[in-house]
């Protein structure tokens, strides 16, 4: 009996310490989980916005370029009734240019908004991948609980087998523990809605693995450290998401005050006259220059800068609330992981306690003054709080990588 109990805590401690992992490579091994990352840099929600930056980039460019020139070819003055070139002094035919120049203020204010925007479009996707990092970190661990639940849920079966040949060898030898085999039952029958769930749970995680990496992969979870934060607001994600608005903010200013300066124009047209009866033909050229006054300035650039430094202000505040938002995210992680970590050393003690309960009981039985039937309960229990180290050790390396997420590592 004693061999057997050894046995069964050497199971009970692999299965616990993710040694015993059929369906899972080895935990030490980072090369799969590193060609899982691989996979999930082309997830289509990242490759969406490297798109739109791309985008918003050329915009950029193309705000700093010249609007393309206006030529125009007609004829001026010509006779209806008597058509003719040569009959009417001011007929002529003519061919012209016109090139405006917006003010370079406002074509590099539109540059810059458009590059700032690009800017904070690389940092949402750095913020996302760091999301859908974390979220594969905590899918693989919870893989990992489930199939460690699944492997001490089978080893309960085995056990309440194992228990029920030993209440009835009780009662058989006369003992009054019939009751006991109805509690076996519901036990077991408690057990089986646990794997009907873990199942479950089991193809849920499966289908979550290929929204981000695109296959159920059986890839070991990475072991987790919490990365500690140095207090700088600008070290999150959404922080600097929000900072890049207020770039973003600033620019438009730029463009709301750039209206009150002129934006330029050329234009030439040459012309040309053909000899008629009574005058004689010539070639002239007239060129002119153009540029824009504020005149309705207060309809219409007064109102559009007051709008823009509202926008600005707004994005301050957006900065703010993120900081704030990102810190107590932070902390709450943090929280949850400690918790986690506390109810594991929790459900270490109990075991122990257990273990010392049942080498007494053992000594006991050995000794011929006891049964074996409490040894047994006191292997169940065991393997009860096994499985809630499991839910606790999956929760905390969940916290620690939701945690780990909200930070810039690179």
């Amino acid at each position: 009996m004693k061999i057997r109990f050894n046995a069964l805590l050497v199971s009970v401690y692999m299965i616990a310490s993710g040694q015993y992992m059929p369906a899972l490579a080895d935990p030490t091994d980072t090369s799969d989980f590193e060609a899982l990352e691989a996979q999930l840099i082309h997830h289509p929600s990242l490759t969406a916005l490297t798109y739109q930056a791309d985008a918003s980039r050329e915009r950029g460019i193309a705000a700093t370029a010249l609007p393309d020139p206006v030529v125009s070819v007609g004829v001026n003055n010509f006779p209806i009734f008597d058509p003719s070139f040569s009959e009417f002094l001011p007929t002529n035919r003519a061919v012209g240019v016109r090139q405006e120049f917006p003010n370079r203020a406002g074509r590099n204010a539109s540059a810059g908004h458009d590059q700032a925007t690009a800017d904070q479009i690389d940092r949402i996707r750095a913020a996302q991948l760091a999301t859908l990092r974390g979220a594969l970190i905590s899918l693989l661990h919870e893989k990992r609980r489930v199939d460690r639940q699944r492997d001490l849920a089978q080893l309960r079966n085995a056990k309440y087998d194992e228990l029920t040949e030993v209440v009835e060898a009780e009662i058989d030898a006369g003992r009054p523990a019939v009751f006991r085999l109805a509690e076996i039952e519901a036990e077991k029958t408690g057990v089986a809605r646990v794997l009907v769930d873990l199942d479950r749970e089991a193809a849920e995680i499966d289908a979550r693995l290929i929204d981000l990496v695109g296959t159920a992969t059986t890839t070991a979870a990475p072991l987790v450290v919490p990365t500690d934060w140095n207090g700088d607001a600008m070290a999150f994600h959404s922080v600097r998401v929000a900072y890049a608005g207020i770039r973003i903010a600033n620019y438009s200013v730029d463009s709301a005050q750039a209206a009150w300066r002129p934006n330029w124009g050329a234009q030439l047209t040459y012309q040309q006259r053909e000899s008629g009866a009574n005058f004689a033909g010539d070639d002239w050229v007239t060129g002119m220059v153009t540029f824009t006054v504020p005149l309705w300035a207060k309809s219409n650039q007064e109102p559009r800068l007051r709008a823009a430094k509202a926008e600005r202000a707004s994005a301050d505040m957006r900065y703010q609330a993120a900081a704030r938002g990102a810190a107590a995210t932070y902390a709450s992680e943090a929280a949850s992981w400690r918790a986690a970590q506390d109810s594991i050393a929790v459900l270490e003690r109990n075991i122990r306690a257990v273990e010392d309960e049942i080498q007494a009981q053992l000594t006991l039985y050995e000794s011929g003054a006891g049964d074996y039937a409490p040894i047994i309960d006191g292997e169940l229990a065991i393997l009860k709080l096994q499985a809630d180290i499991a839910v606790e050790e999956a929760r905390r390396s969940a916290s620690i990588a939701r945690m780990n997420a909200l930070l810039v590592t690179s």
